[in-house]
């Protein structure tokens, strides 16, 4: 082979790896966006049949609006130029850097925004959730994004941070902001009727299990496109780096499940099903911000701490602080999200060397995840709080106790899921 033919070689590669990757996104991007499907679910499998209907209204709201709101000023406020200290970016209106990119990060909005949508099942109003799910995809998300993965202030080590933050696919990003920014809307809209009787929680069973078990099956078949197209590119290394990113996830899935089946079992006598389900997708969830800075073990570990933290804090949002999650999302989301981006910061690697506080890395990076996960933390309550009140005191947030009782799928959409009288009972 003649040296003088090696430039055009080099360049057929590269040509060949960017299309690889541009594929690799635009499935990856698929994955996720099926995701809305799991969510639904899970959703509706773990709430009452009355409402349905209004849960699959919700999801096809968060990606209609979440895909248009996103394509027109949020990918913009994500990924536009610097305006403000790494603070806050735009590009314009309708602003884009290729159609691969923008639909794959289009559906990441989406999935922040559906977080939500489990927290306030069954007594919140279809239009006061449709105008937060804009709010979110359009501004509250994209903006926080762009401190992490567009060079914002998360990465700039000459101000206050004594590392580079690492979020690599959203634990934080995605996930806690939507799970705090559910904390905010759940404890505003208050719990649901008969979910609490003299201070005492009690369990309000969804009505079809296998709808949430095969929600989370495909949640978690969604992920490994969630993560893996994370690595945003496909050839030679960045192949390489994608398969390793696929493995870990499943790792730490798996590990997250069998925590959360193996503390049920321990505590109550018997493995539960929805906590296992909710074990997996903490498992998932925390390993999304380190999906592409963990070795195998450590992706082991971090999903079984996270399948065995999200069964704690449920107990603890709905039996100390009597806050009604109708699915979990705040602990699987926001608390699994924040130990997902702090535990880089335990046994985090870079390559062969390790990062994190317990593999010779020092306290720094662990330093960085604290002011991250904190930064995320305050921007979605804080703006969860200041839109969710500013409706409240306008237009309101909850439906009457009348339409509640009877069902959303009727008082808010004039149809229902399952036609005909069902009557259940369970026995104690």
């Amino acid at each position: 082979m003649s040296i003088l033919n090696m430039p055009l070689i080099i360049q057929d590669t590269a040509a060949i790896e960017g299309d690889m990757g541009m594929m690799w996104m635009l499935i990856s991007g698929i994955l996720v966006f099926f995701m809305q499907a799991g969510f639904f679910l899970v959703e509706s499998g773990m709430t009452d049949s009355k409402n349905a209907v209004n849960i699959a209204m919700k999801n096809f709201l968060d990606i209609a609006v979440g895909s248009l709101g996103f394509w027109f000023i949020g990918y913009s406020l994500m990924y536009g130029a610097d305006m403000g200290g790494g603070f806050f970016h735009w590009g314009g209106f309708t602003f884009s850097q290729g159609a691969a990119d923008l639909f794959f990060q289009t559906v990441f909005a989406a999935t922040a925004a559906t977080i939500v949508s489990g927290a306030i099942a069954g007594r919140t109003k279809y239009t006061t959730y449709a105008i937060f799910s804009i709010i979110l995809t359009a501004f509250i998300y994209p903006i926080a994004g762009g401190w992490e993965w567009n060079g914002g202030w998360l990465n700039n080590t000459d101000g206050i941070m004594p590392a580079e933050f690492i979020d690599f696919a959203g634990s934080s990003i995605v996930h806690s902001v939507g799970g705090w920014a559910a904390l905010v809307a759940a404890w505003m809209v208050g719990p649901r009727i008969g979910k609490y009787l003299d201070g005492k929680a009690v369990e309000l069973h969804g009505h079809n299990q296998m709808y949430a078990t095969l929600g989370v099956f495909i949640l978690w078949l969604g992920w490994f496109g969630f993560n893996g197209g994370s690595q945003l590119a496909w050839g030679g290394d960045d192949a390489t780096a994608a398969s390793q990113v696929v493995l870990v996830t499943n790792l730490a899935a798996a590990a997250g499940a069998l925590g959360a089946l193996l503390l049920t079992w321990i505590k109550d006598g018997k493995p539960n099903l929805s906590m296992t389900l909710n074990g997996a997708l903490a498992g998932l969830v925390s390993i999304t911000a380190g999906c592409g800075n963990m070795s195998e073990g450590g992706a082991v570990l971090a999903g079984l701490v996270g399948g065995i933290i999200v069964v704690f804090s449920i107990e603890f949002i709905e039996r100390k602080l009597k806050i009604d999650d109708a699915v979990g999302a705040i602990s699987v989301h926001g608390v699994a999200g924040a130990w997902g981006t702090l535990v880089i910061g335990l046994w985090g690697i870079d390559g062969d060397a390790g990062i994190g506080i317990f593999n010779g890395g020092g306290a720094a990076q662990l330093g960085a995840q604290a002011i991250g996960v904190l930064a995320y933390a305050a921007w979605a309550i804080g703006l969860s709080f200041l839109f969710l009140g500013i409706m409240k005191k306008t237009i309101g947030l909850r439906v009457t106790e009348k339409e509640e009782i009877d069902g959303l799928d009727w008082s808010e959409h004039g149809s229902i899921a399952y036609h005909g009288k069902r009557q259940r009972e369970i026995e104690e």
